[in-house]
């Protein structure tokens, strides 16, 4: 890897940490820098998601008082998006390339109709009632299969679909998602390393500069109110279901 392509993966990582921080789908901008600087897809893919989970933790640390009070909510949706990402690690691993491609624009769309018609919840800060549990499990696993296998957008569906679960405000389902994200990325990223070939260098230009974006990205984020982060939300994964309709 040349410098200027250093360079390139290091910012494309800057971007995806903020990216990632405020809505998600980071990842279609570090996927791509490192197609084009020469690594193979699923390399790409692996490195990619090993680099991302520093900025994962980055963001969670950013949206550290949004997480207040939502233990459990992180414990029951850790738990889900955890075991969803070894299935979807396994299944990046083992099935042939592209096989959800053409699903996955159709889930981000629908993602974005959830958050157009789910009405503003009555808010609450409560735990999870005991009917949502189940529900938050299994939707946690199915985004973390998504998210282990590959995970554009992944943070845009998530969020979604807390927002239509749990009665709370968007900016601290935002910190919740960025944990379960974290989860997610962060155990496919272990089975990565174990039993696949990771790109080291693009993976630690990646961890840099997710880092200190997340940082940025929660900084500013935060303070997005929580219709304007909505409707950033559904322009972001409508531009993003665009982008992967057109590929």
């Amino acid at each position: 890897m040349s410098f200027l392509q250093a360079l390139a993966v290091l910012g494309a990582g800057f971007a995806a940490g903020g990216i990632n921080a405020i809505v998600g789908s980071g990842s279609l901008v570090t996927f791509p820098v490192l197609l084009a600087v020469g690594y193979a897809p699923v390399v790409a893919n692996v490195s990619n998601s090993i680099g991302l989970v520093f900025g994962n933790v980055s963001a969670v640390w950013g949206y550290r008082r949004e997480l207040e009070g939502q233990r459990e909510r992180m414990t029951f949706g850790g738990a889900g998006t955890a075991l969803g990402a070894v299935t979807g690690a396994i299944l990046l691993l083992t099935l042939p390339e592209g096989v959800f491609e053409e699903v996955v624009p159709a889930l981000i769309l629908l993602a974005c109709g959830l958050m157009v018609a789910r009405p503003k919840p009555q808010l609450g800060h409560g735990a999870v009632s005991h009917h949502r549990r189940p529900a938050l499990v299994a939707v946690a696993f199915a985004v973390g299969v998504y998210g282990g296998y590959f995970g554009a957008a992944q943070g845009v569906i998530l969020l979604a679909a807390l927002r239509f679960l749990i009665p709370d405000g968007l900016q601290r389902l935002n910190g919740l998602k960025n944990v379960m994200v974290g989860i997610a990325n962060g155990v496919a990223a272990i089975i990565f390393v174990v039993i696949a070939d990771v790109a080291w260098d693009a993976a630690a230009l990646v961890a840099v500069g997710s880092i200190a974006g997340a940082q940025i990205g929660a900084r500013y984020g935060r303070r997005i109110p929580d219709q304007a982060l909505r409707w950033t939300v559904v322009t972001v994964g409508v531009a993003v279901a665009i982008v992967l309709f057109v590929k």
